[in-house]
């Protein structure tokens, strides 16, 4: 098989032979709920944390892999995830007013720019009913607008009936998870698709009859155009750390196969690509498509200057 992104590499520090790639990228993780330290060392050059305390995050400075983070989930009084044992209070913001203007008390802007104003590269908002009460209309339109104000995207964890249209609606560019509370329409998926949605795949935290729905959702989302990106909410249960073969092996289920696997990981949403750095996986590529999920896992992350071309 082949991949447009490959390159036939030897690896200065070891001597190995192997193929690299561009960066991986995990668009979903928590932080506070993981010991990191592995996770580059095991494939991840990159990582997206959808969900925690924007000031700690802000104080992890520059490292590998690379952080980018969405701050606190924005949500109402009572909502997904306040009280769950693992959202501390610094991890919510409630928001309770659909205000525009910058230093409002619960204001949509307010709650944007705390989060902006920590570094954050995305904004992400709870819109999970089945966990309770969710953001009306009016707030979820208020925060994408003082979201595009500071240059933001926004993410969503739609779950419950009518959340992912209402995430189409205003307008949210990514949904945090694959949808696999119920399958989809046609009408729902193309509008995701022409709206440039992108949903982050998720598809391991899932069991039974909910990963099914969730990979069938995430087949017929791909076949029409739509923008997949890899990420494995790493902190939710029993997760591997770093490169998730389980979660290779949906997607591949799934129909993210060869470049676009490839496209799915390294896409460097929500901000700039990775610089410096490739994906190394030491000996040949495989013949069989069916197993690059389990080639891939088996990659760690090395500075790209380590690594000249073989023929």
């Amino acid at each position: 098989m082949t991949l447009s992104a490959a390159r036939p590499v030897r690896r200065a520090l070891t001597g190995e032979v192997g193929t690299a790639l561009p960066p991986f990228v995990d668009h979903h993780v928590h932080l506070h709920l993981i010991d990191g330290s592995s996770l580059a060392r095991r494939g991840i050059a990159a990582v997206v944390d959808l969900g925690g305390d924007p000031v700690d995050l802000a104080r992890r400075g520059v490292g590998i892999p690379h952080l980018r983070y969405a701050g606190a989930f924005l949500t109402v009084p009572g909502g997904y995830p306040s009280g769950r044992s693992w959202a501390p209070a610094s991890i919510v913001c409630e928001v309770t007013d659909a205000s525009a203007h910058p230093g409002v008390a619960g204001g949509a802007r307010t709650a944007v720019d705390a989060q902006a104003d920590a570094g954050a590269s995305v904004i992400k908002v709870a819109l999970h009913a089945d966990a309770g009460p969710v953001l009306d209309d009016a707030t979820l339109a208020a925060i994408v607008a003082a979201a595009r104000t500071r240059g933001l995207a926004v993410v969503a964890h739609a779950q419950g009936a009518g959340q992912v249209e209402r995430a189409i609606d205003a307008g949210v560019d990514a949904l945090a998870h694959t949808p696999s509370d119920a399958p989809l329409s046609r009408r729902v998926l193309a509008r995701a698709v022409a709206a440039g949605q992108a949903w982050i795949s998720t598809l391991d935290i899932h069991r039974g009859a909910a990963r099914d729905r969730a990979i069938a959702n995430l087949r017929a989302f791909a076949a029409r155009g739509g923008r997949v990106l890899y990420g494995t909410d790493l902190g939710n249960g029993d997760l591997p750390v770093g490169l998730n073969r389980r979660e290779l092996l949906a997607l591949q289920e799934a129909g993210i196969r060869g470049d676009r696997l490839i496209d799915a990981l390294s896409d460097p949403w929500p901000a700039a690509p990775t610089a410096g750095l490739s994906t190394f996986i030491p000996g040949p590529m495989p013949a069989d498509p069916d197993d690059l999920a389990s080639w891939l896992s088996r990659g760690t992350v090395v500075a790209t200057e380590e690594l000249s071309r073989v023929d």
